[in-house]
């Protein structure tokens, strides 16, 4: 299988707009973060899309992808779930509806935020999503399991994903001990680090991931959902312990 970062930005993306900070002037497209997406490739080579945020239109293009053959969906804030209406060519061309899994309070922001995708009767060039509500628990589909890792977000429940011995946190706070188990003796654990120093309420920062991964001990750890506080990406990458790595727009992990 494979992984794609499509993006490792935080909400307001990379350069922030007006900002004229080191990061967001530099030059190095590393530094350049789209808000947070990535695409899974099965072994049958089949796309699975986790979240689909403002940027996905632009990243879809960049990466030359060409379907999504189902969208996960990790919580319901705007920089995850707002670009679900630019799915419509890929609705259009597969003449299917675009299977959506997630919890069921998110299916429900889904259907508030995209009331035109599920009229009686819609527009003809509406998007179509087929909703899965799921829960926290593994689940089989494109013949591929998935398990969910539930984590905190300031004052709500979101899910990462696991893929065999991958897994993919994003916008968490806080891991139970219970939802640790699943993430034990993992090659890959890719997870969301906003900046350096200063606490933030819903996201993990630095001294957090390396409590993270000196605690779970994958093999490899990339950081994502990044901010322009956390400082260039060829620099801070320097600094990170053995095995911890920044992830970059367009990056790719085999697994």
């Amino acid at each position: 299988m494979k992984l794609k970062f499509l993006g490792t930005g935080t909400s307001q993306g990379v350069p922030v707009i007006g900002c004229t900070c080191e990061v967001c002037t530099s030059e190095n497209p590393k530094d350049s973060r789209l808000r947070s997406s990535v695409m899974v490739t099965t072994d049958e080579h089949r796309k699975i899309l986790i979240d689909c945020g403002p940027d996905f239109r632009q990243q879809m293009l960049a990466n030359h992808e060409h379907t999504v053959d189902l969208t996960l969906l990790t919580h319901e804030h705007n920089d995850h779930v707002i670009g679900l209406d630019d799915v419509r060519p890929l609705i259009f061309k597969s003449g299917k509806d675009m299977p959506l899994y997630c919890y069921s309070r998110v299916g429900n922001e889904v259907r508030n935020r995209f009331p035109y995708a599920f009229a009686d009767v819609r527009y003809p060039g509406a998007p179509a999503f087929d909703l899965h509500e799921i829960e926290n628990k593994p689940f089989t589909v494109l013949d591929t399991e998935i398990t969910p890792v539930e984590v905190i977000h300031y004052k709500i429940t979101a899910f990462g994903y696991k893929f065999k011995k991958l897994a993919y946190l994003t916008d968490a706070g806080f891991i139970s001990d219970t939802e640790k188990e699943k993430l034990n003796d993992l090659d890959v654990l890719i997870v969301n680090c906003i900046r350096k120093f200063d606490p933030h309420p819903a996201h993990f920062i630095l001294p957090d991931v390396i409590a993270l991964f000196e605690e779970l001990k994958p093999k490899k750890m990339f950081l994502t959902h990044i901010s322009h506080h956390l400082g260039l990406h060829d620099i801070e990458d320097t600094l990170l312990p053995s095995g911890m790595h920044l992830a970059y727009d367009g990056m790719e992990i085999n697994f």
